[in-house]
């Protein structure tokens, strides 16, 4: 008798727990790295574990990727901010604006404006308001802002790079977040070293990229991935105290330059035979993926990890032009260039997504998906049908994929538009706007008004331009192309030795 009463009360609590995760809105990590390349893991995202998925240890994206679902042909943008902006917006980089990296108030980059043969746009360089009354800066409700008014604790830690310094974009608080954790104008840390103060240093003028707000951590051997991990975890116990469904956007600095490595874990590369930068450059993902795993086993042990959604994205391809190992452009390999490039190398990353009870455990799509897809999906996953926000939203909802219950035709075209200058040179970098639809690619230069043509499918390398074999291909990827970059009113530079606006796609083909 006693027995049953015991089975009638753990199904009774079993029931309770099952209606409380369907009744609530799940929790949601979104975990952001910066400048992580396709290959930056021992997780493949290709038809093959390649030497790069051997030489990398990241075994909390490995245990992510068999509990939830793997996105083979997940796209953000070549350079941080414009990235950052779509996901807060659902916007277009071609739409909002912000499509280079911003730092400086109401000023384009030195590279810019010292180009040879490109006079460059001023683009929206002060990032993201929800005051219009900021100048050169796209207006719109960012994401947390809606998740906080319903209901949401929203939470930043790590890296903001939302707006330009001395604007409200400059601090998340003023973007939706409740809580910020160390974010701020620069897309970069000066240090990554606790011992160095992570950058705070008052003997140096110019401290920009000194990370803030982690006072408590200064002087101490610790790394900077692993001091915004443990105030991470801080806050979401704050949440679970104030029994509230929380947003984290846990955006790591790493892997970003400064190149430095994490203690931890140095020592095992250099034991594997890599050099001192490659060696630094690997502790500084499993650096990121230890917090990975610290995150999920914080959800466990909690008992929140049944009710957490947990999304994981890369901002733009790995570091391929500078700083790596030579010879260059080839750290993504079996794709093309890197980090600032339009080439696959730049724009295509690992994604990863486990909805408890909803993805199918270790299952894969190669459903493309672009970051301002993310805006609407979230929102679909917090059941937050109705949202009022004054900006357009290109972005589409993959909840559908999530589900497996349908997969969206090849139909879609992914745009990328980057009428600016990154600095470097390298195959796919410059000002360039981009057309994926279908298996087909086409990229055109502004500066020289010539294009390439590529089958990602076949040429996933993007070896074979079939810009002269393809012309009709070519003419309707430029006409989609032209479209709608006019629809948008897309900002293009303009010839400094005749004045003229950079041509259309379409008018050039």
């Amino acid at each position: 008798m006693r027995f049953h009463l015991y089975l009638i009360l753990a199904m009774s609590l079993y029931a309770c727990q099952q209606e409380q995760l369907s009744t609530h809105p799940p929790n949601i990590i979104l975990f952001l790295v910066d400048d992580m390349g396709w290959q930056d893991t021992s997780v493949p995202f290709w038809k093959q574990a390649t030497d790069y998925n051997k030489r990398y240890h990241t075994p909390a994206m490995e245990r992510l990727a068999t509990e939830g679902m793997k996105f083979t042909q997940a796209y953000a943008t070549a350079v941080c901010s414009p990235t950052r902006i779509s996901l807060m917006t659902g916007m277009n980089a071609a739409r909002h604006r912000v499509t280079n990296w911003t730092l400086y108030p109401n000023q384009i980059q030195p590279m810019e404006t010292n180009h040879e043969t490109l006079q460059f746009p001023v683009w929206n360089v002060n990032g993201l308001a929800q005051d219009t009354s900021v100048k050169l800066a796209v207006h719109a409700k960012p994401l947390p802002a809606i998740l906080k008014e319903n209901g949401y604790y929203t939470i930043h830690a790590g890296k903001a790079h939302f707006g330009a310094i001395g604007t409200p974009g400059e601090d998340p608080l003023n973007l939706g977040f409740d809580k910020n954790i160390a974010g701020h104008a620069a897309g970069a840390p000066r240090s990554y070293r606790g011992t160095e103060n992570f950058g705070n240093d008052t003997t140096i003028s110019d401290n920009i990229w000194a990370v803030p707000g982690l006072e408590k951590y200064h002087g101490k051997d610790i790394n900077l991935t692993e001091a915004l991990t443990l105030e991470a975890i801080s806050a979401m116990k704050e949440s679970v105290q104030m029994e509230q469904p929380f947003y984290l956007y846990m955006s790591h600095y790493t892997i970003h330059t400064p190149i430095m490595e994490d203690d931890r874990f140095y020592q095992r590369y250099l034991d594997e035979g890599l050099d001192t930068v490659e060696a630094k450059y690997a502790s500084m993902i499993e650096s990121m993926d230890k917090s990975l795993g610290d995150l999920m086993n914080f959800l466990d042990t909690a008992g929140l990890g049944e009710n957490t959604v947990v999304l994981f994205m890369s901002d733009n391809g790995g570091l391929s032009a500078h700083t790596r190992e030579v010879p260059m452009h080839r750290h993504n390999s079996p794709l093309s260039s890197g980090k600032g490039s339009a080439h696959e190398g730049g724009i295509r990353v690992p994604m990863i997504v486990k909805w408890p009870q909803v993805t199918s455990p270790g299952s894969a799509t190669s459903q493309p998906v672009i970051i301002e897809d993310f805006f609407p999906t979230i929102l679909a996953i917090a059941n937050i049908t109705n949202p009022t926000q004054p900006q357009i939203v290109d972005g589409i909802s993959f909840k559908n994929v999530l589900e497996s219950r349908s997969v969206e035709s090849g139909d879609r075209a992914l745009v990328w538009h980057y009428p600016n200058e990154w600095g470097p040179s390298g195959p796919g970098i410059g000002a360039s706007s981009s057309i994926r639809l279908g298996d087909w690619k086409l990229i055109y230069y502004h500066q020289s008004e010539s294009f390439e043509l590529f089958n990602i499918e076949e040429d996933i390398g993007e070896s074979d331009n079939l810009i002269d074999s393809e012309p009709e291909v070519a003419r309707r990827m430029a006409s989609a192309l032209s479209e709608y970059l006019r629809e948008v009113d897309a900002q293009m530079p303009i010839h400094k030795d005749s004045g003229v606006p950079v041509a259309w796609p379409n008018e050039k083909i």
